[in-house]
């Protein structure tokens, strides 16, 4: 009998709408931070806008003031 073994994966890049969750701000500024070039590193992937949630965590980390 073969077990199956179930591997959840986190993914590694991230639309728009789960970075706006994760760094608790509006879908609409990450927008605006794209057009402006002053948010996390973005990627498009075909049609799609796609963040590296390493990238974002890291960018995250550089805004600190103080």
């Amino acid at each position: 009998m073969e077990a199956h073994v179930r591997i959840e994966v986190e993914p590694a890049f991230l639309t728009q709408a789960e970075v706006a969750v994760l760094l608790g701000v509006p879908a609409r500024t990450l927008e605006g931070w794209r057009l402006t070039k002053s948010g996390p590193p973005w990627l498009k992937l075909g049609r799609h806008v796609k963040y590296d949630r390493e990238d974002v965590l890291a960018w995250a980390r550089e805004q600190r003031h103080g």
